[in-house]
C-alpha cells in the first residue's frame, strides 16, 4: 500500500435489505477507526437478483435443513454485539425499493449519506409504511430533506437509466446481493460479501 494512499470502502446498497441496516453503523465505526471514506453505490436488488438468479435467503435456503435457523443465529449475535437492539422486520418486507434508489441516486456525497442515515432507522426500527406517502414526506422533512424535489427526481429518466446501469455494473463487476463492499487501501479494489466480514476488511484498511 502506497503510504497515505486514500482508503475507500464502496457500499453496494439498497434499503430494502435488512442487512443493509444492520452493518451500517458498524461500518461508520469501521471507517472512523481506520480512516476510510464510505462511497454508497444506490442498485436495485430486485433488478441484480433477475439479473443474477439469487432470491432472499429466507426464500433460497427455505428447504435446506437447518440452514435458515443457523443464518437467523448469526443475525442475533451480530445484532447483540453491535447493539443493533432497535431492529424489527418491516411489515412490508420485502417492499418494493425502487422510488427509495432513486431518490438516493439523485444525491451525492454527503447527501447521500444523510439520506440513508435518515431513512434506515424510519424504515427497519419505526416500520413506516413506505406507501404512505404522508408518514415519508415527514421522515424526509426531518432529515432535512426537500420530498417534493426528491420525488420530481425518481422521475427523472437519466437517474432511472443510471440506477438500471449501476445494477448491472454491479453484477458485472460481480456482485450478487446485498451488503457487498469494494475496500481499496492504495491497491486494487478488493470484494467483500455480507455484514460478517467488517473483520476481514478492517485487517486490509489496517495493514
Amino acid at each position: 500500500m502506497a503510504e497515505n494512499a486514500p482508503k475507500t470502502i464502496e457500499l453496494i446498497f439498497d434499503f430494502v435489505s435488512p442487512n443493509a441496516y444492520l452493518v451500517w453503523q458498524p461500518l461508520k465505526e469501521l471507517a472512523r477507526r481506520t480512516g476510510a471514506t464510505i462511497v454508497i453505490t444506490p442498485v436495485f436488488l430486485g433488478g441484480m437478483h433477475k439479473l443474477t438468479g439469487n432470491a432472499p435467503p429466507m426464500i433460497r435456503d427455505a428447504d435446506v435443513k437447518g440452514k435458515v435457523a443457523y443464518a437467523t443465529l448469526e443475525m442475533t449475535r451480530f445484532i447483540k454485539k453491535h447493539g443493533l437492539s432497535k431492529w424489527k422486520m418491516h411489515p412490508q418486507f420485502p417492499f418494493n425499493s425502487v422510488t427509495l434508489q432513486r431518490m438516493l441516486l439523485s444525491l451525492e456525497g454527503a447527501d447521500r449519506v444523510r439520506l440513508v442515515d435518515t431513512l434506515l432507522p424510519v424504515i427497519w426500527e419505526e416500520g413506516v409504511l413506505l406507501d404512505d406517502a404522508e408518514a415519508l414526506g415527514a421522515a424526509l422533512a426531518a432529515g432535512g430533506f426537500d420530498r417534493a424535489a426528491l420525488m420530481a427526481a425518481t422521475q427523472d429518466p437519466a437517474i432511472k437509466q443510471q440506477l438500471i446501469d449501476n445494477t448491472s455494473d454491479a453484477v458485472e463487476r460481480g456482485t450478487f446481493g446485498i451488503p457487498t463492499f469494494y475496500v481499496n487501501s492504495g491497491g486494487d479494489d478488493e470484494m467483500y460479501f455480507g455484514k460478517e466480514r467488517l473483520g476481514q476488511m478492517e485487517e486490509q484498511l489496517s495493514s
